[in-house]
């Protein structure tokens, strides 16, 4: 009998609670990494102030988590679980091994330092759902890695680096958008799929790209984030341009969190002024792979009750890729093309620092 080599491919996102008894959990991990609450506190300082955030915000996150709908919990979780399965499939197809993927969150459950998610290698392949790089994700997730195994994955044959830059991605995303105002999407595959969706020329309303904020300290760090959303953008709207597109399209940054300052302009700022300039308006989640609090809640409920509010002719929320299967087979191309895609540290260039145990160094 011929046995196939096996291979692992692991999704890493930030992660969500599944459910309210996680919540303080996830936010506890959230707010202790210092990739994402980075401030200029020594460590014993700024632990028990994570710490003490955390808690404090339990309360009213479950009370946004509860509005959802999902049980007291987050559906991303859910949502890339079906992507990892959906990828393990198309790899098992195109491939001659026999592929398992896994879910792995940075916050919360099922977390990457558990055991069961092993060193990377060409064998097992962490794969970051993060289209742009930025210290807050990507680096995060890296330095978990660094610390379980004592060497930073970049270079070693087991991970995939961001693609914001790549002309496929860009390709694919106006793609997505076309295909959703053109009704061709199977909308069964969506989670809450708009039940309203815009009726007129789609090719004059103005696109606001909504991306995760996240705060300027980490830009003045070094990280690219801003020039990683701006290209990912840009190249967006030159596909969009190839099919027929002819209205404006604007990038926002969502989600703050704090008094500090965050990257800018703020998508509710945006929202605000183009809606009262009677606009018709579209978001699409930029910096987001899945649907989940960021996107049904804070873009499909805040962002379209301020932009009917303050005089916009019409809103509409895109949904996020999900399990698109464009996208997930150009993911399958980025999991396969692994082994070739590093000889530097990317770390240090787009993140403004390298890890301790960098290869490259």
């Amino acid at each position: 009998m011929n046995y196939k080599q096996k291979k692992t491919l692991i999704l890493v996102n930030l992660g969500g609670p599944r459910t309210t008894e996680e919540i303080e959990v996830f936010l506890t991990d959230l707010f202790t990494d210092p990739f994402v609450f980075d401030l200029p506190l020594p460590e014993f300082l700024r632990l028990p102030l994570a710490r003490f955030i955390a808690k404090k915000r339990t309360p009213k996150v479950k009370k946004i988590y509860e509005s959802m709908g999902f049980g007291g919990g987050s559906p991303l979780v859910a949502e890339t679980e079906k992507q990892a399965k959906a990828l393990e499939q198309i790899l098992n197809r195109k491939t001659d091994f026999n592929w398992t993927a896994k879910v792995a969150m940075t916050c919360g459950f099922p977390h990457i330092r558990d055991t069961e998610f092993e060193k990377p290698s060409s064998d097992t392949i962490y794969l970051p759902l993060y289209p742009q790089y930025s210290r807050s994700t990507v680096l995060s997730t890296l330095s978990h890695l660094e610390k379980k195994f004592k060497e930073c994955p970049v270079g070693s044959g087991g991970y995939v680096p961001s693609f914001a830059s790549d002309l496929k991605f860009h390709q694919i995303t106006a793609r997505f958008i076309f295909e959703f105002f053109t009704k061709s999407l199977n909308r069964d595959e969506f989670l809450h799929f708009p039940e309203v969706t815009f009726n007129g020329d789609w090719k004059d309303l103005d696109f606001i790209f909504s991306a995760h904020g996240v705060p300027m300290r980490l830009i003045r760090k070094g990280d690219r984030y801003m020039q990683e959303i701006e290209s990912s953008v840009k190249g967006i709207t030159e596909q969009l341009r190839l099919l027929g597109y002819r209205g404006q399209t604007h990038i926002s940054y969502q989600s703050k969190v704090g008094p500090a300052k965050w990257t800018e302009p703020s998508s509710l700022q945006i929202i605000e002024s183009l809606a009262k300039e009677g606009k018709q308006i579209a978001v699409y989640p930029i910096s987001f792979v899945s649907d989940h609090l960021e996107t049904l809640e804070e873009i499909g409920e805040q962002f379209k009750d301020l932009a009917l509010e303050s005089g916009a002719k019409s809103f509409t929320r895109i949904p996020a890729f999900g399990i698109y299967p464009p996208f997930l087979e150009y993911l399958a191309e980025r999991v396969l093309a692994a082994d070739i895609l590093i000889s530097y540290c990317s770390c240090k260039e787009m993140g403004g620092e390298s890890l301790p145990t960098c290869r490259f160094k």
